[in-house]
């Protein structure tokens, strides 16, 4: 699950990377999100034998859980580590990408709704930088809804292309294979 937000208007937002990695997934497969099924734009991938199903919530990021829970009733995720939610964040600096499983929501209202909905925070996440606001985190509501400038963002196009790698890479080989590829770079 990608998270963003719907419509045109935040179309190229910071708070919308997260779906655009999933979308870039399907269309890397020669699919496109279609439907409205389960709150959501739905693609179903078969890679390496294995059925992905990629979702962008047609919910307001706030409201992703909504959409969440009704994926994982619709595809019978049983096992929340199976879930992968793919979000930007705040606390990581612009380009950076990071790979983890379960954990704190760092404030990330999307996130809580999940939580809310799944009373778990059990689920796997790729979490991609957005850096932090220049006025601090009273800031953040308007840096993640607006468009990054031309530097950011080809950087965050890069970003949003390793975003969908580790996505392909979870599925073929799991989140362990992902967090070391991923969390190691740069230290």
């Amino acid at each position: 699950m990608g998270l963003g937000n719907p419509g045109a208007e935040f179309a190229g937002t910071r708070h919308n990377v997260g779906a655009d990695a999933v979308a870039l997934v399907a269309q890397r497969h020669g699919e496109k999100m279609k439907g409205g099924q389960a709150n959501s734009l739905i693609a179903e991938v078969k890679t390496d034998g294995k059925l992905l199903a990629l979702a962008v919530p047609l919910t307001y990021m706030n409201e992703s859980g909504l959409a969440v829970r009704a994926l994982v009733r619709r595809f019978g995720v049983d096992d929340l580590e199976r879930l992968l939610i793919v979000q930007d964040e705040l606390d990581l600096p612009i380009g950076k990408l990071q790979v983890k499983l379960g954990g704190g929501l760092a404030g990330h209202n999307g996130l809580r709704s999940i939580r809310d909905h799944l009373h778990s925070t059990d689920f796997a996440r790729i979490r991609l930088g957005i850096g932090k606001p220049p006025g601090g985190k009273e800031m953040g509501a308007a840096h993640v809804l607006r468009r990054p400038g031309k530097r950011e963002r080809t950087e965050l196009e890069v970003t949003v292309e390793e975003a969908a790698d580790a996505i392909e890479l979870v599925l073929a080989e799991g989140v362990a294979a992902a967090m070391t590829r991923y969390n190691r770079r740069d230290e």
